[in-house]
């Protein structure tokens, strides 16, 4: 779990090909690598990977086809700059919302101006996803926690302090671009449990049992993560 509060931005340093798919290594010198150990978790531009090499400031992370397919973590190139967050612990301030680091789709940066010193962005969101978009909710784009400002069917507004584009990746950020979403949890937890009235005692309903694991709108296969 992570809290969508970025810790830093890294830079990818090398993409590297690994029996069919790839290998990740990031230079991340602003983030804290003394405690961590192979096999933990951080977020890249909010995919939760695990940590595969660990020397110096630089990490790398294994990716599988499905994941660089289903994220933008594809269309990095050397040099991209990337957020990156470590998995919470229970000393870590929740100051964003609850993210797992399974990302839900691609929404596309529709537009972007100035509004005094912040700035605002308007997203398009992928229309199975739009449902659990709300005024005043939380979303989380490329690993940062951000509060959704208005919605507009299947675009939303976020509005932008100067300080979150300084530290993180979204002061890149133009129009036409793709970035990783994440809806919050507690609406799709809170669909699934007002559903369970058309599941039987047997576990099946009208049109057979679910998995909680698959997306609720069209029987595909859920979220992804490294």
């Amino acid at each position: 779990m992570f809290t969508g509060i970025i810790q830093t931005v890294g830079s990818l340093l090398a993409r590297t090909p690994m029996g069919g798919d790839s290998r990740l290594t990031i230079e991340a010198p602003g983030l804290d690598l003394d405690h961590t150990a192979l096999g933990d978790s951080i977020a890249v531009n909010g995919v939760c990977l695990t940590v595969t090499e660990l020397s110096g400031s630089t990490f790398s992370v294994d990716c599988s086809n499905e994941t660089l397919r289903l994220t933008t973590l594809g269309q990095l190139d050397v040099g991209s700059r990337v957020n990156l967050e470590p998995a919470l612990t229970l000393a870590t301030p929740l100051g964003g919302h609850l993210v797992s680091g399974h990302v839900d789709g691609l929404a596309v940066v529709d537009s972007r101006r100035s509004d005094a010193r912040a700035t605002e962005f308007w997203l398009r969101v992928p229309p199975e996803l739009a449902r659990y978009v709300a005024k005043k909710g939380s979303l989380a784009i490329d690993g940062i926690s951000l509060t959704v400002n208005e919605v507009s069917g299947v675009r939303c507004r976020l509005t932008i302090i100067p300080h979150t584009l300084e530290v993180t990746i979204m002061g890149e950020y133009q129009p036409g671009r793709q970035v990783n979403l994440e809806v919050d949890l507690m609406a799709r937890y809170l669909e699934r449990l007002l559903q369970a009235g058309d599941v039987g005692k047997d576990g099946s309903g009208a049109g057979g049992a679910q998995s909680p694991y698959q997306d609720l709108s069209t029987g595909a296969a859920g979220p992804v993560s490294g």
